[in-house]
């Protein structure tokens, strides 16, 4: 189902495997080919040491701000078909490398809580590689539905292990 009026949704990109500084740039070039969608804006690439198992390379992260008139599920759609373009799987473990990984952050001011998605994302206020990359290029007064301001989620997070890169 296609909605008539179009809502800004936020996506948070990630790679770790066959040249990630690359596969994330595509990515956001993907983006703006959806059908029903615009790419609005696009952080800076963001080098973070991984969450989860230590042994694996360092993630190049991003986050893009779409506007679009698909539904939350329809945009989920399009986000696993790109990552199977770029070679994703989903088997092996939880948090383990991958090629590219595409994570529906916000969906407009929703909170959608399916066996199938969740938004906001569950560890939204957790992860520096989201916080960082999404309040460069959302407003700071950003309310993230039962989480809270954008800016005042920074105060229980580290810094340690983020670089933004050119």
């Amino acid at each position: 189902m296609i909605k008539s009026n179009r809502v800004t949704a936020y996506v948070g990109l990630g790679s770790n495997l066959e040249q990630p500084q690359s596969q994330v740039l595509k990515a956001l070039t993907e983006l703006a080919h959806l059908p029903n969608t615009s790419l609005t804006t696009k952080s800076s690439l963001y080098r973070t040491s991984p969450v989860g198992p230590s042994d694996q390379p360092d993630f190049i992260n991003a986050v893009a701000s779409l506007l679009t008139a698909l539904s939350p599920e329809e945009l989920l759609d399009e986000l696993q078909s790109l990552e199977q373009r770029h070679g994703r799987t989903r088997q092996g473990m939880r948090w383990g490398p991958r090629t590219l990984d595409l994570d529906l952050l916000l969906f407009s001011d929703m909170t959608i809580d399916t066996a199938r998605l969740q938004v906001p994302h569950p560890r939204i206020a957790e992860r520096a590689f989201v916080l960082y990359p999404l309040a460069e290029i959302a407003p700071g007064n950003l309310m993230i539905p039962g989480v809270g301001l954008l800016n005042n989620l920074f105060e229980s997070i580290s810094e340690t292990g983020i670089e933004r890169i050119a």
